[in-house]
């Protein structure tokens, strides 16, 4: 069984033009249709410029898409929450997209975040290795490769991957923060572009 997130990509993908660099993602419709046509569409529409990455937090991710900067606003394409779209498919492997929400139901928005940690524990990935029917062997064996954060796999919806700039999404999670893990100066979503196959 191959992993999707580390194929070619198909379809539309994108670039987050930042004030850091370029990151470029790839999407998958067919596991998470609702959360790929709303941040896809929110890119066409310009929502995500100007926008900060709000939160980072070094060896965990990058959380962006509040047009506020507080980490409590921003919403869906349709104006209200959606609901969670998990996959057996996909994992938060380093470079994972996800969409991020508050502990309600129904509460995925506007805001997204980026995998950044580059391990796993390895205590973990044993035990990961007796949970079959979470994670296969391939994903046990790509997490001990790539890294990621397997803890969040199943509560969070996983949507996309980097294709290119995770020495971007690496330079942004190592900036320095406050307390509320928010960067000291502002990293911006500059411009988006869309492409379209």
């Amino acid at each position: 069984m191959s992993l999707i997130q580390f194929e070619a990509p198909q379809g539309t993908t994108v670039t987050l033009k930042t004030n850091m660099g370029d990151i470029s993602l790839m999407f998958f419709p067919e596991e998470a249709p609702k959360c790929v046509e709303n941040f896809v569409t929110h890119c066409k529409n310009g929502y995500y410029n100007g926008v900060t990455f709000h939160r980072v937090i070094q060896d965990f991710m990058i959380q962006g898409g509040d047009p506020q900067g507080t980490g409590m606003g921003g919403e869906s394409i349709w104006g209200y929450g959606i609901a969670d779209e998990y996959s057996d498919k996909l994992y938060h492997f380093k470079g994972a997209l996800a969409m991020a929400k508050s502990s309600l139901p129904n509460s995925i928005g506007s805001q997204f975040y980026i995998v950044h940690s580059d391990k796993v524990n390895e205590s973990l990935l044993e035990q990961m290795e007796e949970m079959s029917n979470i994670w296969s062997e391939e994903a046990v064996s790509k997490y001990r490769e790539v890294g990621g954060c397997p803890h969040l796999d199943k509560k969070y919806t996983v949507f996309g991957q980097v294709i290119e700039g995770l020495d971007v999404v690496d330079k942004i999670a190592n900036v320095k923060v406050d307390y509320n893990d928010k960067p000291l100066y502002d990293i911006v979503i500059e411009s988006v572009k869309v492409f379209e196959k």
